[in-house]
């Protein structure tokens, strides 16, 4: 099959998609023009006094329903035409329905008076939309073809070597045979038309030029920031190796393997250990957030939320039960639909979230975990009645190392990552994230925060 595809469309896909787009909108135009072409045949005469002769009305009847046979069938066909350049493609389909209408309306032009023929300028939407869909080369002999078939025409018309279709009302008499207006109207549309080609043509090719360098430039753009998120990966890898050392000799030596501490000393180093166990912290969130900018791709499976909320809460209990908080969990679905997603990152998500929820939360506090669903989500919501978030910081709050501004107060540490991971997570999963302070749990003392977690439904299963 010979090849369309111009050597500036690289990036197929986008390519494809465009002439795909244009050959529907192509096709829908077509059954606009069938309309127009029968309402041109049946009505003017009947308002505008202009009269058709009896060959031109069945000849005009039959190019109109032949325009509606052949376009009936382009809308069958392109629905099975696949995206390869070697086969019979949309660029291949572009090409037939140029040809089928310039015939059409060439055939059309001459039933109405050829030179004389008010819809001569259609030529010219053909010619801007071929330009825009395909290569120079065919856009050219089409408009060169064109030009000599008009001009074949008028010169048989003009030397009576083929008849000439009159349309009476429409010009007080014929101007088929006055020779400057033949010449005048066959230089203009021909000046006309390849003027035409060459803006339009030229200006599809810068625009699709520039399209495949913007393309071009994200592409060095993702490869550039997928080597420095390598990079960072094994900086900080580095630097948790010789703090993690420094983590286990304070707890060797806090655990008082090595003899008795004093009250002032030991104070110390619990601050220093506490100090090593949130730099670790930090750490992991950075390589965590390395890892899911380098990985393009990850691993989807069915997914059933309650196993991976009954992990989290498990990991999470420990530090619930040291500050007295109290971990409910509420499952109100009915049908307990499965989600497709990475279990390991989801765990990471939500136990996040819960640990969040704990951490920033009042002694003797309240973390209620709600699981819902609507029609085509599942619906995680996690409630606490903690500091809460103060407004002013709610649309930052995912922003990487972004605290809000009353944890200091509240004396607790973290990287503010956390949160940041946990967005590009559900992202990924083709979810939302939605947070809200104060919560319904909310006191005077204690606002709460409530964070909300959309996530899409297998679609086999709804």
């Amino acid at each position: 099959m010979f090849n369309l595809v111009p050597l500036w469309a690289k990036h197929y896909e986008e390519f494809w998609l465009t002439i795909r787009k244009r050959n529907l909108w192509f096709i829908k135009l077509r059954y606009g023009a069938v309309a127009m072409l029968l309402f041109f045949i049946v009505f003017p005469k009947y308002f505008l006094g202009i009269v058709l002769g009896s060959t031109q009305q069945t000849a005009l009847l039959i190019i109109t329903f032949s325009i509606l046979i052949y376009n009936l069938i382009f809308h069958y066909l392109r629905q099975f035409l696949k995206h390869d350049a070697d086969k019979f493609n949309p660029l291949h389909l572009s090409v037939l329905q140029m040809i089928s209408d310039l015939i059409a309306l060439m055939l059309v032009v001459y039933f109405t008076g050829s030179v004389e023929s008010p819809l001569l300028l259609f030529f010219v939407i053909h010619m801007i939309v071929g330009s825009l869909i395909l290569p120079g080369f065919i856009v050219y002999t089409f408009a060169v073809i064109i030009v000599l078939v008009f001009w074949g025409i008028t010169v048989g018309e003009y030397y009576s070597i083929i008849p000439h279709y009159h349309i009476t009302g429409f010009l007080s008499y014929p101007l088929h045979q006055q020779f400057n207006y033949v010449l005048a109207i066959n230089a203009s549309f021909e000046f006309l038309i390849f003027l035409i080609v060459l803006i339009a043509n030229r200006m599809a090719n810068q625009l699709y030029v520039r399209e495949q360098q913007l393309l071009e430039s994200i592409d060095k753009i993702n490869a550039a920031e997928k080597e420095k998120q390598k990079y960072i990966s094994g900086i900080v890898h580095e630097i948790k190796t010789p703090l993690a050392a420094v983590h286990s000799y304070l707890d060797l030596v806090l655990q008082k393997f090595l003899g008795p501490l004093d009250e002032v000393v030991e104070e110390k180093l619990i601050r220093a250990r506490r100090r090593s166990e949130e730099a670790i912290e930090l750490i992991n969130n950075v390589l965590k957030i390395s890892k899911l900018k380098l990985e393009d791709s990850f691993n989807q499976e069915e997914v059933d939320i309650a196993s991976i909320l009954a992990r989290a809460i498990k990991v999470a209990k420990v530090n619930a039960d040291a500050k007295g908080v109290k971990l409910s969990l509420n499952n109100r679905r009915k049908n307990k639909y499965k989600i497709l997603g990475d279990p390991f990152l989801l765990q990471i998500a939500l136990s996040n979230i819960i640990s969040n929820a704990i951490k920033y939360n009042h002694m003797d506090g309240l973390v209620e975990i709600n699981v819902e669903e609507d029609d085509e989500n599942l619906i995680v919501k996690v409630c606490d009645t903690g500091i809460g978030i103060p407004k002013e910081d709610l649309q930052n709050i995912f922003t990487d190392f972004y605290r809000a501004s009353n944890i200091k107060q509240f004396g607790a540490e973290g990287s503010g990552l956390g949160l940041s991971v946990v967005k590009q997570i559900v992202e990924r999963h083709n979810g939302t994230i939605d947070i809200q302070s104060p919560s319904h749990l909310a006191t005077n003392k204690y606002p709460g925060t409530c964070v909300k977690i959309t996530l899409p439904f297998l679609k086999k299963q709804i």
